[in-house]
């Protein structure tokens, strides 16, 4: 195990810091094989995922730090020149982006900055300008190649998002102003200088002149080579962390915690090939307090995406199965939004399988584990649900019954749930409608459940997995609990898991519509 004193390349472990050194995640390999094999790139990955930490890393590396690099694959392993080289650097976290307005001023402001610091002085009043001459400046004054490093390009464009029609408008603007001053980077009197040129986002937009006209700029988001540049791989998160001083705290064995490790954060998938990594901030929190919890999620509620899926009525209990090609998920238009590309660019759901078809693939999607799927989709309960519904020790009740197979007792809980739920709050209460609610609750109460499970003979309404049990539901509406019942065992629905060594609990209910409530269930 490798200590790095100065810098941590990669993501640094929360108890090493403590210690004042850092244990280390070497990505250093992927990072030459950008800057040896060419120019323009762009990374998209959901936030929290080591985006910035892959610009600071490049951002030393051109500087020539090569101390900071000891140890690591790149300084083992090439050849690498540690020639200086200038940078011009932009995070667009720290750049206001309220209005259109306060964005130019904020940017020309950072361009200003830069050029000051390198004894630099800009003619032009216009941003574009500014930006064309802090380039070709720093070239004349160092004889060096610039390399520049864009973080979070896309910020501008998503914090306006799910914040209705004005919103929506900010975003546009911005995003013409970005398309205005990313521009320069294609400009030929500009690219005859550059070194390098990477830029991170959680989302790919279109109309942003990097991707409608810059033709040789290399997206590397789904490119298998770099499928495990940001997160970590299962040997990573087994060799380099003390998952042994976890277990001793908990009580657990080793095993037992690299399983729930799994469970909780991994599953994160970015190309064709089937290589997933782990959520890097959640692992880390995970090991620095010894617990299970949502970390990533809760540091930032996706208001937007949730108020996009109400809007548009979305169907939830398809996200779990949607299947897609390329071009339907790999750009975001705002003149057109949809939730699927956004869903996948910001995390909530990943690859799950990649079957080519005469030269086509064919992506399908799933929630990436469960800590994205429980949190999510409780989200979206309370979105939808008053507040009568909200009360925690009311998923916590339902998880127990199912476990316990207390169903009477889990049964008048989702009724007593449902009851609570204004009449004026949806005027169309049919099937989809009970379905949707029945599934969100239960699967924010921790169940490992999956809607509309497809097998050769049909569709299961809801599969509700435990380590001893599975529960298959069919649901009805204005019929009967037996029509569920006997759908279950005319199409053999049961038959996939006769062999898992689990009781097999069939399960129908009818729901009420003007009762608006259940209105029969039975088991079988």
């Amino acid at each position: 195990m490798q200590k790095l004193q100065k810098l941590p390349i990669g993501d640094a472990s929360f108890e090493s810091l403590r210690h004042g050194d850092y244990i280390y995640i070497d990505k250093s390999r992927h990072i030459f094989k950008m800057v040896d094999e060419g120019k323009y790139y762009f990374l998209s990955r959901p936030r929290r995922f080591g985006k910035s930490l892959t610009i600071s890393t490049l951002r030393c590396l051109f500087q020539g730090k090569k101390e900071l690099f000891e140890g690591l694959w790149i300084a083992e392993n090439t050849n690498w020149e540690w020639k200086e080289h200038p940078v011009v650097m932009i995070d667009f976290s720290g750049i206001s982006n309220d209005t259109p307005e306060n964005l130019k001023h904020s940017l020309s402001e950072h361009l200003l900055n830069l050029a000051r610091t390198n004894h630099i002085k800009l003619y032009s009043s216009l941003l574009k300008g500014q930006f064309k001459e802090l380039i070709m400046s720093l070239h004349q004054k160092t004889g060096m190649p610039v390399v520049i490093l864009i973080d979070e390009y896309d910020k501008p464009l998503i914090d306006h998002l799910g914040k209705g029609e004005q919103g929506l408008e900010i975003a546009k603007t911005n995003r013409d102003i970005l398309k205005y001053f990313l521009g320069v980077i294609k400009d030929g009197d500009v690219a005859s200088v550059l070194r390098f040129v990477f830029l991170t986002g959680v989302s790919k937009f279109s109309r942003v002149s990097i991707f409608s006209e810059l033709n040789n700029l290399s997206d590397l988001t789904m490119n298998r080579h770099y499928a495990e540049i940001a997160g970590y791989t299962q040997d990573e998160v087994e060799n380099y962390f003390h998952i042994q001083r976890f277990a001793e705290k908990t009580r657990q064995t080793p095993v037992q915690i690299l399983k729930m490790l799994r469970q909780y954060y991994n599953g994160y998938r970015f190309s064709e090939e089937n290589v997933r990594v782990y959520n890097p901030f959640s692992v880390l929190n995970a090991l620095d307090e010894m617990a299970f919890k949502n970390y990533w999620f809760e540091t930032g509620t996706p208001s937007f995406l949730i108020n996009l899926l109400k809007e548009q009525n979305y169907p939830l209990v398809k996200i779990e199965n949607l299947q897609m090609d390329e071009q339907l998920f790999s750009v975001y238009d705002l003149d057109n939004l949809k939730p699927e590309p956004l869903l996948f660019q910001t995390g909530y759901i990943t690859i799950t399988d990649a079957p080519a078809y005469l030269g086509n693939t064919l992506y399908t999607f799933a929630y990436p584990n469960q800590e994205v799927k429980i949190s999510f989709l409780k989200n979206l309960f309370y979105a939808m649900v008053p507040g009568n519904a909200h009360d925690q020790s009311l998923f916590l009740k339902l998880y127990d019954d199912l476990h316990q197979e207390n169903l009477k007792a889990f049964i008048k809980t989702m009724t007593a749930i449902f009851a609570s739920i204004p009449y004026v709050l949806e005027s169309k209460r049919d099937e989809a409608y009970f379905h949707t609610i029945f599934y969100l609750m239960v699967s924010g109460s921790g169940v490992h459940a999956r809607s509309e499970v497809l097998d050769c003979t049909g569709r299961i309404d809801l599969l509700m997995e435990f380590t001893d049990k599975i529960y298959l539901i069919e649901f009805k509406c204005n019929q009967s609990a037996q029509a569920g019942i006997d759908q279950i065992t005319n199409k053999n629905y049961a038959a996939p898991y006769t062999q898992a060594g689990k009781k097999l609990i069939l399960m129908g209910i009818n729901f009420d519509s003007k009762k608006r409530n259940i209105g029969e269930w039975k088991i079988h």
